[in-house]
């Protein structure tokens, strides 16, 4: 049975590029770095205030509900300045005067300063912030253009995040070097205070074949049991690890809160600078393109049988075997970019299959008792 995305079945949400792939790292890993190529003739990559008008007017008249998340990204959105994001908070006040907006920005952390800080608290943006763990971990891939490493800069940033209460939280790519420290890896966050944790494995294909710096999937399985096994004796309700609650949630049968472990795709799109809109910020490419937004409208892009065939794929597209596995519920095929190995049968299975498996295996018992006491509560 297909899968399909009824039109708005969620809240539009739309992810903005204010600067679109330029950024002030070369980390080695990175998906978006090369999508500059797909605008050979332009030079600046910079969001005119022009479109950004266009862009919240549109997308505030399009919103059903009370609550409006605005969520900045990158390369590194940073580079657009101070008076692009003190702009587009007096558009929100203009359009939005019935909403409740949040903004929350994605950045490396590399230029933060007392400045930016001090506006993020007064503008209540949660900040994430890109980091891989303890200096020899982050310093592997994550480094500045003449390769020198980034850790001490990016600590400074969040030490400076501290210091004005800004609200942050960390981003942390898996890949096939840090996803061998699980236990280092998790006490690091907790040891800077950091409450909550968002894991992104690290799955890329180089010519058509698997990077080398993809996570392996027994090393993806490895890594979250080892850091679920320290988590699960003292810290849950303390520290908050955002595929805990999402395999706790389709445990459940809620939404899971993550898109990679979701049914469908096609709810969250993306704008480039020059308002390009795109299906997923992982599917920027011009056969995900929707149209642009000076001649289609976001409703129109987001809500087409375009998007929603896209958002469809997701299910239709799985492997027999993923259908018939038993964990199908909680994992869902994950991101369909990481369908990447091949099974024989003119089907692409999950890079992570086995690790995941291995992983909901191992906290199976646990979820059964975490549901049993949510649905007591409920009572």
């Amino acid at each position: 049975m297909s899968s399909t995305v009824s039109p708005f079945s969620a809240p539009l949400y739309v992810m903005l590029k204010p600067a679109g792939s330029m950024c002030n790292l070369r980390c080695r890993y990175c998906y978006y770095l090369e999508k500059k190529a797909l605008y050979p003739d332009v030079s600046d990559f910079m969001m005119s205030e022009t479109l950004l008008e266009r862009f919240i007017k549109q997308y505030l008249g399009a919103q059903t509900q009370s609550y409006v998340n605005f969520t900045w990204h990158g390369g590194e959105p940073l580079l657009r300045g101070m008076a692009f994001y003190q702009k587009a908070l007096a558009l929100q006040k203009r359009y939005g005067t019935r909403f409740y907006i949040e903004n929350c920005l994605q950045t490396n952390g590399v230029l933060l300063n007392d400045e930016w800080c001090r506006f993020f608290k007064d503008n209540n943006f949660l900040i994430g912030i890109s980091i891989d763990g303890t200096a020899h971990c982050h310093n592997r891939y994550r480094v500045m253009p003449n390769g020198n490493p980034t850790f001490d800069r990016v600590m400074r940033g969040i030490e400076c995040l501290k210091k004005h209460d800004v609200a942050y939280n960390a981003m942390a790519t898996v890949n096939n070097y840090n996803a061998d420290y699980p236990v280092e890896f998790y006490r690091f966050f907790k040891s800077i205070d950091c409450r909550y944790i968002q894991f992104s494995p690290v799955v890329e294909t180089v010519n058509g074949k698997p990077a080398a710096w993809n996570v392996s999937a027994r090393q993806w399985g490895n890594f979250l049991i080892k850091i679920f096994d320290e988590w699960v004796k003292r810290d849950v309700g303390a520290w908050f690890v955002q595929i805990f609650d999402a395999t706790l949630a389709g445990w459940v049968g809620e939404k899971p809160g993550i898109c990679t472990l979701a049914p469908t795709c096609g709810h969250a799109g993306v704008m480039e600078f020059n308002g390009d809109v795109y299906s997923c910020d992982h599917f920027v490419y011009p056969s995900c393109k929707l149209g642009n937004i000076y001649s289609n409208t976001l409703v129109e892009m987001m809500y087409s049988e375009q998007q929603s065939k896209f958002g469809a794929v997701k299910y239709d597209s799985l492997p027999a075997s993923c259908k018939a596995c038993k964990y199908l519920f909680a994992c869902n095929g994950e991101c369909p970019k990481n369908r990447i190995t091949e099974t024989g049968h003119k089907e692409r299975l999950n890079w992570l299959c086995k690790g995941y498996y291995r992983y909901f295996d191992h906290v199976a018992p646990y979820m059964e008792q975490m549901k049993r006491d949510y649905l007591r509560n409920l009572k």
